[in-house]
């Protein structure tokens, strides 16, 4: 049986350092959990925890049930403010509202989500969902979470203008790298931004 990586079966899941990209994503299905707040907050750890046990159980449920493997994809985030600077300029985590993501294929539909959700006790905030972003600019961040600023004011007010394009959706950043296991300055994290013309 083959596994599938969708990491590298979608071009959008690649970004290099230092070098913004205009990038076109597909339409996307997602296991996504909502909460607000500072990250390094009990409520970020849980809604973490809330993920990984389902994402897991319904790679094996799709393999046992489905014949179809894959490689479970990394944590993902959507993050917004009702004023945009505290991601650049305040850093003010206090603000922050966000969504925490796990990419599943699309062959995972609702029916398996729920059969599986059940079994796992899984949280009942988590949802299955899918996520049209299209055309968006992203980077590749190396370095601690806390250094992304300067990147996302280059990227929000040079890139993102010079392309004649403006900024629409949410932030959107991909956890590359393991936080628990990874030094501040090696974590890799894709940080997306989704435009319009």
């Amino acid at each position: 049986m083959e596994k599938v990586d969708f990491k590298r079966a979608i071009a959008a899941y690649r970004a290099r350092a230092g070098a913004f990209a205009v990038v076109d994503v597909p339409e996307l299905r997602y296991l996504m959990i909502d909460g607000h707040g500072d990250p390094n907050a009990g409520g970020f750890a849980e809604a973490t925890a809330a993920l990984y046990p389902l994402a897991y159980r319904l790679k094996f449920a799709s393999k046992k049930t489905l014949g179809r493997d894959y490689v479970v994809m990394p944590l993902e985030g959507l993050w917004w403010a009702e004023d945009m600077q505290t991601f650049t300029a305040a850093r003010d985590k206090t603000r922050w509202d966000w969504t925490l993501m796990i990419m599943v294929p699309d062959w995972i539909d609702a029916g398996l989500f729920e059969d599986v959700r059940s079994e796992v006790d899984g949280h009942p905030a988590v949802r299955l969902e899918t996520l049209a972003e299209g055309r968006c600019v992203q980077t590749l961040h190396i370095g601690s979470y806390d250094d992304e600023g300067p990147v996302l004011a280059r990227m929000h007010e040079e890139f993102i203008a010079a392309q004649g394009l403006r900024m629409v959706g949410k932030h959107h950043e991909i956890y590359l790298s393991d936080a628990r296991r990874t030094a501040p300055e090696k974590l890799r994290t894709i940080l997306r931004q989704p435009v319009a013309a």
